[in-house]
């Protein structure tokens, strides 16, 4: 048992169409009456070509943007056509039922070699690189793109020669309501003795308001509540340089980056300005962490 878990996540196989079938009513039903999704721009996205799907995810452990990205590529596409999502590597070890069941929708393990394996055989692969950082983001920080400065997906599309193909969203932020991450202190907590959860850091601690628990402490499941959730698919990214040497080239990753992600802010606060009964201030940031972007051109 303990060898199959160790497995799970290392294969482009387990991915099954009739499963992913199955669940489209249920992902309609959502997507029409409980979430009243609105999205734009799949145009951009070529029936044949394969694509690095990049987004911003947002709503905790149940990210409904996500989930509804993936109802909206499956009605588009079809089932059969090939796409695999990076699934973060604590999935796997705190709940492998689970990682089982999302491979049979396309999650694969968070890892290079997987994207690669993806992308050769043909298929688009979608990453949301802020991980645990981005889908609990404090709840002032939900109009802000955060990748905590990840980027091996900029690698990846580099070495790959594949564009990037933007997604992003407004609303799943208000299916819970992050306070604030108190990572900083529980990761103390833990330096004097007291135990991770299933002995796995977290990577984020964070309070939040929402279902089932009321008032949760630490990055526990929630049942998103009903907030109509807005997604775009963004025009593709293609860099000037491409391959291995570009790949290693640190400034030219850099600024690929930071073209990623100021291209993706500016496209979000769009969104946002159009939404009614909210003030159209653009986020000052795309990602508070991290300094101002470099000057080197891309």
């Amino acid at each position: 048992m303990a060898d199959g878990v160790a497995k799970m996540g290392w294969s482009l196989t387990e991915r099954d169409p009739q499963v992913i079938d199955r669940l489209m009513p249920i992902w309609e039903w959502l997507y029409r009456y409980y979430f009243r999704v609105e999205t734009d721009g799949w145009e951009h996205v070529s029936s044949q070509e394969k694509v690095l799907l990049v987004g911003s995810h947002n709503g905790g452990l149940a990210a409904p943007d996500m989930f509804m990205m993936m109802y909206d590529w499956f009605r588009r596409f079809g089932t059969r056509r090939p796409v695999y999502g990076l699934m973060h590597p604590t999935v796997w070890q705190v709940a492998p039922p689970v990682a089982h069941f999302t491979e049979k929708l396309g999650a694969v393990m968070a890892h290079p070699k997987m994207a690669i394996a993806a992308l050769r055989q043909g298929a688009s692969v979608l990453v949301y690189p802020g991980g645990p950082q981005d889908v609990f983001r404090p709840h002032n920080d939900r109009f802000k793109i955060h990748f905590a400065d990840r980027q091996g997906f900029i690698k990846l599309a580099l070495r790959e020669q594949v564009p990037i193909v933007p997604a992003i969203s407004v609303g799943a932020h208000d299916t819970l309501i992050v306070l604030t991450d108190l990572y900083d202190w529980a990761k103390q907590l833990h330096a004097w003795g007291m135990p991770w959860l299933f002995d796995v850091d977290p990577q984020v601690f964070p309070i939040y308001l929402g279902l089932p628990w009321g008032l949760s402490v630490g990055p526990l499941p929630n049942i998103p509540l009903p907030v109509q959730i807005r997604t775009r698919v963004c025009a593709p990214i293609v860099f000037e340089r491409y391959g291995p040497e570009a790949a290693r080239d640190r400034a030219y990753v850099e600024a690929c980056y930071w073209r990623v992600l100021t291209q993706m802010q500016t496209e979000l606060d769009r969104l946002v300005m159009g939404l009614p009964g909210l003030p159209a201030t653009p986020a000052q940031s795309p990602d508070p962490q991290v300094p101002a972007p470099p000057t080197a051109a891309v």
